[in-house]
Formats: structure tokens, C-alpha cells, sequence
């Protein structure tokens, strides 16, 4: 079953614009895309382990800021050519809070 961690409340989640949190050893990049959903990821590039939540938001994808690898907010997928995944983690918003399900 899977832990339910609070990391942020939704008053400190701007559109477009990622926001690093740290659960355990984990760093974990919080996106809210411009059509209202918050997503959370690794937020650590796979390929030069670049900050995602420093990177640009377009649509469900997030850029790398270190070389503009493409990632998938939803499955965590390098776009091709680049390759490579990082981990998704499901979110809830329980009253304004956000909570990670780890």
C-alpha cells in the first residue's frame, strides 16, 4: 500500500514554473500544466541528472534546463531522439494540500 507524504500546499504550486521537494532521499519536481493538472516526477534527469523543476513546462512535457531533453509528465518518458525514463508518482490534493503517494 502505498504512503501518502504531504510536500506542498497548492498556494506555493505556480503554473508552468516546477517546484523541487525532497521526501527521504528522493527529489521529486511538482508541475502544474497550464490546463490545471499537478504532476509529480523524479527530478532528475536521467542523462546529465539536470534539476527538472528548473526547467521549462510546455504542455505535459518538461524540458531539461541542462540540454532540452523532452519528458513526459505522464509516464516519465524521454522523448525520442533522446532516451530514457524517470519515475512518476501519483498526487492528491485533499484540501488544498498535496500529498505524493510514495
Amino acid at each position: 500500500m502505498a504512503e501518502k507524504v504531504k510536500v506542498a500546499h497548492m498556494s506555493e504550486i505556480e503554473p508552468l514554473i516546477g517546484k523541487k521537494v525532497i521526501v527521504g532521499d528522493k527529489q521529486i519536481g511538482l508541475f502544474l500544466t497550464e490546463d490545471g493538472e499537478l504532476k509529480a516526477i523524479n527530478n532528475v534527469c536521467p542523462h546529465k541528472q539536470g534539476p527538472l523543476s528548473e526547467g521549462t513546462v510546455s504542455g505535459h512535457y518538461v524540458f531539461c534546463p541542462l540540454h532540452d531533453q523532452k519528458i513526459d509528465l505522464n509516464t516519465g518518458e524521454v522523448q525520442e531522439p533522446d532516451e530514457g525514463c524517470v519515475e512518476t508518482y501519483e498526487v492528491e490534493i485533499i484540501d488544498d494540500e498535496v500529498y505524493l503517494c510514495l
